[in-house]
């Protein structure tokens, strides 16, 4: 018997919430530790430890997080569950392209005041010209202490060339050069000075003059999210690669706090810098994951055996959006494999491994989504064309545990504000739920 579905409509309105809510890796993380926060989960110190007698924060059971920059990490322990108990990850991204400030930020020309920005990930670079951009992102303090910013209005705009002083771009295509044509205004004036964005924003956040010393700033579209169609089928909104897989693994995972009956750890692992290439300390490359996995089992008594033995039964969902088949464009996608937005989640399929999957994961996904009467669809790149990849194959070789990929369909990838299905992002969270129940 199919289970009932616990997440609807409201879910997608929520997702829209947080994606608004969450112009930069570090506003996600805030956010999803605040909603997990809501359901009973504590934060724990990486600096602390983690053995149960002697600190309370890392008690045996329940449900725990970590924060580190744009990533966190958050696992409910059963009271039932033991020292080799194994993980039930569901591993998502917390960053996507856009413009990020460089360290000296202020310039300009001509009478004009702008940014100097630097572009980081694969953005589709025209979606970011004549667009109402805010800056959002971490400011770092002379007290060693950091500042979350945000400036949500139009404050920046990268202004696109008239036609009238470009004719060719009718007939060979807009070509932007990433050094030159990329740069946003913020305001008029001949005299430009450094120092005057980062004042800016500490008087805007209430920060003291020259407290300000180091910066993590990047640009975002002011635009809300909303609902779009005749039958208000569809999402457009910016940064769901990757905010839609957080927030559903966050609601997934705090849907099933409380429960200690589950026969596996349910985990979320999402992690910054997957746009880049996740070689960092708060990467899908770096320890982080590992780390807390392991001190799980060690603070729960177990040993380097029974740490073997967990991983060896783990499994871990790497949940990405994916690309829906394009009306326009439909030549460029597999001619079997045309997924479709809310036809619910797609599972990624390379034989080159630039995806995980393999046929045992397939049946773990297909399973799980039998159990939460979930339909999904499966996703391979057309053979003529390059396949991209995602933090799952490289969760399997760094920890060597049993990776599926998965996720959305979606439209627009990479650019500021892209295109979903209503019903998919439920669809999605159902299934992570039954993925984590095992």
């Amino acid at each position: 018997m199919s289970a009932p579905a616990r997440f609807d409509r409201g879910h997608t309105d929520d997702l829209m919430s947080f994606l608004a809510a969450s112009p930069s890796p570090y506003h996600a993380v805030a956010n999803a530790a605040e909603r997990l926060e809501k359901a009973g989960f504590r934060q724990v110190s990486e600096t602390d430890a983690w053995d149960a007698e002697t600190s309370a924060s890392a008690a045996v059971s329940g449900g725990r997080y970590v924060l580190r920059g744009g990533a966190i990490v958050a696992w409910y322990v059963p009271e039932s569950a033991g020292p080799h108990t194994p993980f039930r990850i569901v591993g998502a991204h917390t960053d996507s392209p856009n413009l990020r400030v460089k360290p000296r930020p202020d310039t300009g020309g001509h009478g004009w005041r702008q940014v100097a920005v630097e572009i980081y990930g694969g953005p589709l670079m025209n979606s970011w010209l004549d667009r109402d951009l805010g800056l959002a992102g971490r400011l770092s303090l002379r007290d060693g202490s950091s500042r979350l910013v945000n400036i949500d209005r139009p404050l920046l705009r990268v202004p696109q060339l008239a036609i009238h002083l470009d004719r060719s771009v009718s007939a060979e295509g807009l070509k932007l050069d990433k050094q030159r044509h990329l740069q946003p205004i913020w305001g008029l004036g001949s005299d430009v000075r450094d120092g005057d964005l980062i004042a800016f924003l500490e008087e805007e956040s209430g920060i003291g003059a020259g407290e300000v010393t180091g910066w993590d700033l990047m640009t975002h579209p002011v635009e809300r999210p909303s609902y779009l169609g005749r039958d208000n089928d569809l999402v457009a909104g910016p940064r769901m690669d990757n905010l839609l897989s957080v927030h559903s693994g966050v609601a997934a995972l705090a849907a099933l706090a409380g429960n200690d009956d589950l026969p596996y750890i349910p985990v979320l692992a999402a992690f910054d810098h997957e746009e880049n290439g996740s070689q960092s300390d708060t990467g899908a490359d770096g320890p982080l994951l590992g780390s807390v996995l392991e001190r799980s089992v060690f603070a729960r008594g177990g040993s380097y055996e029974d740490r073997a033995r967990a991983f060896a039964g783990t499994v871990c969902l790497s949940s990405d959006t994916g690309h829906g088949v394009h009306p326009n464009y439909a030549e460029r996608h597999d001619p079997t494999h045309h997924p479709r937005v809310n036809g619910g989640p797609i599972l990624k399929v390379n034989v080159n491994n630039r995806y995980a999957t393999d046929g045992s994961g397939r049946a773990v996904f297909a399973a799980a989504c039998e159990k939460a009467d979930v339909p999904f669809q499966s996703f391979v790149s057309n053979n003529s064309m390059p396949c991209g990849t995602t933090i799952g194959p490289i969760t399997a070789a760094r920890h060597g545990i049993m990776t599926v990929d998965i996720g959305v369909a979606i439209l627009s990838m990479h650019s500021a504000r892209e295109l979903c299905g209503a019903d998919d992002p439920h669809l999605l969270a159902n299934a992570l739920v039954a993925f984590l129940e095992g």
